[in-house]
């Protein structure tokens, strides 16, 4: 159980700084950042929400995904 716990915060945090990157890109000193970039940083969420479905079910891993992107990027 501690194991599926550290995996999910390690999801947590990526996840987080992705957001973080994506924010910087939006807003930052990368405001001209190409869509590819962009659309990789999506792809990339994508993929960490569907490692966390496997740990903590599809709804569940959507709400993380959500929290942290509203939390940082907005």
């Amino acid at each position: 159980m501690g194991e599926c716990r550290s995996e999910v915060r390690r999801l947590r945090d990526q996840i987080e700084t992705v957001c973080r990157a994506m924010n910087q890109m939006l807003s930052g000193y990368a405001v001209t950042a190409r869509h590819d970039i962009i659309n990789h940083r999506y792809s990339t969420l994508g993929t960490y929400q569907e490692e966390l479905e496997t740990l903590v079910g599809e709804q569940q891993a959507l709400d993380i995904v959500i929290e942290a992107y509203n939390r940082v990027v907005r």
